[in-house]
């Protein structure tokens, strides 16, 4: 632990989240700004033969209408992979813009979008999964592999020769996002060139994007998005509203705001999609699995293929000698889902880990027993080594705190008053990502420093964890130090998402830290008398405000002194930090264990998870208070795709039938009761310069399995197709 690394540190942007400080995208105000407000399709399906405007047209304040017939074409589609709006009168999926109304105010806007009309030849839409699932096509089960079937040894013959064999078919149904913050853009143009304030997880990607869709140099595209309230997936990529915006403030020659609806926010940006899955395992009669077949299919759009990659992680995480995986899209006619917390490997999880806990009850096994006796001392997959791998001692600390000794074996076999109560456990598993990131940091002979980089915060803290680790390893106090994030004017940072995002820029700060270290020393050393004389950078620290001999700290000078001297009012440092080849010689994972209690009543069919343990390992943890709070937040995720989430699909229509808070139902307070977490760090030498492992996705992969076996546990039926609802609760 250092001085502030793994210390207790309040969120540095907090005060101005709480006090409606900090500015979000639709909250930008520049003059003359109309708003736009979206038409949407009322097909599924079909053509648009004609779209009457000109009663929206003569409404008070309108602006003007755009449609397919007035909105310029993109300059470059095929540089611009997302769905693109306004572009033809193709529908492909319902609600799909066909139109926006700009005006002098949004009332003025939304009320004359009512007024458009539009005619269709309809067909009919095809978007329940099962009825094209024969027509599925394989697609690579991982963005590194570019294979759909992966095979170890001989997974069908080891089946057919297992003393212990257990098969089941798994589903997960569509699931939307559904951040506090709608999805938002406000642009101007000026002497040319487009500014934008856009809700991003990847300002880079939407600059890129715009520029090729607008015909313009990607210099002259500047956007912001310096806070972003909730993503975690669904502003990945550059969704359809920016170019709409761009496009509609450089034809109006003003700025336009446009900002979705929640209920445009179910078909305005994508989802995680519907997931079927079926899996097979082989044993001894010992517990030793001998076989692993599964087998994914995910639905994706008519127009783009979105891979899940469901079935990724299944290979690298229990000694199986034996093991298929196979990896399949269905094409429907709804939009195309996108990463959303975990993708892939939650949904993947919840099939593997439920049918592992079914198999312990075939065996009369303990399900933790069966996990540890299939554990893997090295990556099944490739027979690479980890780079660490504390998953045994996740479980050791988790069935610790939870009391998993004290669960009874025999299914509804625990009961308090009306409520039986199940005890559930499963694995999580992450991969240990970093990108390339660079950083700018200005080191000011004030005592300050500023540090810059076009990375995102969607909630996880960026802004808090970078400015811990540049006080660490520049030897400044935190408060005299500043963070900036969210713009293309600053060095390009990856996409926030995967996980990696500390690991990737957070490495970056170190990076430049260490370059200025050496750099301060080589100017200290230019005082035949000074105290580090001789020293090299490695002999040398930054700390309090000093350079200093890392053996005798009172040997030291000061580092705005040694910046005075030289007669310079600060000193520059732009860094960029790439992965080490030694990563390629090893298995990069982080672990976690979940232990879950839930209580159900069984006349209702209720379910509630009543305590939550996680026990986490993901190298070295920078801040305990945040982490915890991307743990407990990974639970509340896991607790509604198990119980509460599901995207309901009028089949007839291929309409959405519950885009509201209203009826698609996320957990709230009453739901989330105790939530524990624990972190067995890592001292992980080989991931990254700081030894940290992503955990934003890793506390969610376990938590739907989890909870689905101790529904199991408590009465004895088994639900394999989420969420558990009280009526299928009360239908097993």
């Amino acid at each position: 632990m250092g001085k502030y690394i793994g210390k207790e540190f309040s969120r540095v942007d907090g005060v101005a989240k709480v006090t409606g400080a900090a500015p979000y995208a639709a909250e930008f105000h520049v003059p003359g700004t109309a708003h736009g407000y979206l038409v949407m399709s009322r097909i599924a399906k079909g053509t648009i033969t004609k779209i009457d405007t000109a009663a929206a047209e003569k409404s008070p304040g309108v602006v003007r209408v755009f449609t397919h017939k007035n909105t310029p074409k993109f300059a470059h589609p095929e540089k611009y992979k997302s769905f693109k709006a306004l572009q033809s009168p193709e529908i492909v999926f319902n609600a799909q813009p066909i139109a926006v109304v700009v005006a002098e105010t949004f009332e003025e806007a939304r009320a004359a979008a009512n007024l458009v009309e539009a005619t269709y030849r309809r067909e009919d839409p095809s978007t329940d999964f099962f009825g094209r699932v024969e027509e599925a096509e394989q697609a690579p089960d991982s963005p590194f592999s570019g294979k759909s079937v992966q095979t170890t040894g001989d997974a069908e013959q080891a089946m057919s020769s297992a003393e212990i064999t257990f098969e089941a078919e798994y589903t997960i149904p569509a699931e939307h996002h559904n951040p506090m913050e709608p999805h938002a853009a406000v642009a101007y143009w000026k002497n040319g060139k487009l500014k934008i304030f856009d809700k991003s997880q990847d300002v880079y990607t939407v600059r890129s994007n715009l520029a090729a869709a607008l015909g313009v140099p990607e210099d002259d595209v500047h956007v912001v998005s310096p806070y972003v309230g909730g993503a975690f997936g669904c502003s990945i990529r550059t969704n359809y509203y920016p170019f709409l915006t761009a496009m509609m403030a450089r034809e109006l020659k003003r700025p336009v705001k446009l900002v979705y609806t929640r209920r445009q926010m179910f078909t305005g940006h994508g989802y995680r999609p519907f997931t079927h899955q079926k899996i097979q395992l082989g044993a001894k009669k010992t517990g030793e699995l001998i076989s692993i077949i599964h087998e994914a299919a995910n639905n994706t759009s008519t127009v783009e293929k979105w891979n899940d990659s469901t079935t990724r992680f299944t290979r690298h995480i229990y000694a199986c000698p034996n093991m298929k995986t196979i990896q399949r899209l269905v094409k429907t006619d709804l939009p195309t889902p996108c990463a959303m917390r975990a993708p892939g490997a939650v949904s993947g999880m919840f099939a593997l880990e439920s049918a592992l806990d079914e198999l312990s009850y075939k065996l009369d096994m303990d399900p933790l027993e069966l996990r540890l006796k299939n554990y893997a001392e090295v990556d099944p997959a490739n027979g690479k080594p980890y780079s660490t791998k504390a998953l045994r001692e996740c479980y050791r600390r988790g069935a610790e705190k939870f009391g998993w000794d004290k669960r009874q074996p025999i299914p509804r076999s625990m009961r308090e008053g009306n409520e039986l109560i199940g005890y559930g456990m499963s694995t999580g598993i992450w991969y240990a990502f970093q990108q390339p990131a660079t950083v700018k940091v200005v080191l000011k002979a004030d005592g300050t420093a500023q540090l810059t980089s076009a990375t995102s915060d969607i909630g996880p803290g960026t802004y808090t964890v970078m400015t811990i680790i540049a006080a660490e390893y520049l030897g400044i106090a935190p408060e005299k130090i500043s963070f900036g994030l969210g713009d293309t004017q600053m060095p390009k940072a990856p996409v926030q998402g995967g996980s990696w995002t500390t690991a990737s820029v957070g490495s970056a700060v170190h990076g430049a830290a260490m370059k200025l270290k050496s750099r301060l020393l080589s100017l200290a050393q230019k005082d035949k008398d000074s105290p580090l004389q001789g020293l090299g950078p490695d002999e040398v620290v930054l700390l309090d405000g000093r350079l200093q001999n890392r053996k005798q700290t009172s040997n030291g000078v000061s580092i705005v002194g040694i910046l005075k001297a030289e007669g310079m009012d600060s000193m520059t440092e732009v860094h960029k930090e790439t992965p080490s080849k030694i990563r390629e010689d090893y298995q990069l994972l982080a672990h976690g264990a979940q232990f879950v209690e839930v209580r159900v009543d069984e006349q209702l069919g209720m379910v509630r998870v009543s305590r939550a343990v996680e026990a986490t390992a993901c190298g070295k943890i920078m801040n305990p208070k945040t982490s915890h709070s991307q743990e407990m937040g990974g639970v509340v995720w896991g607790i509604g795709m198990a119980l509460t989430e599901h995207t309901e699909v009028d089949d007839r229509f291929g309409r959405i039938m519950n885009p509201s808070l209203a009826d698609y139902h996320v957990p709230c307070c009453a739901d989330v009761r105790k939530v524990d977490t624990d972190f067995i760090e890592e001292d992980d030498r080989v991931v990254n310069p700081l030894g940290v492992k992503g955990m934003g996705e890793l506390g969610m992969v376990g938590i739907p399995a989890a909870i689905s076996n101790a529904v199991y546990h408590a009465t004895g039926k088994r639900i394999r197709h989420l969420p558990m609802t009280p009526d299928k609760v009360l239908k097993a």
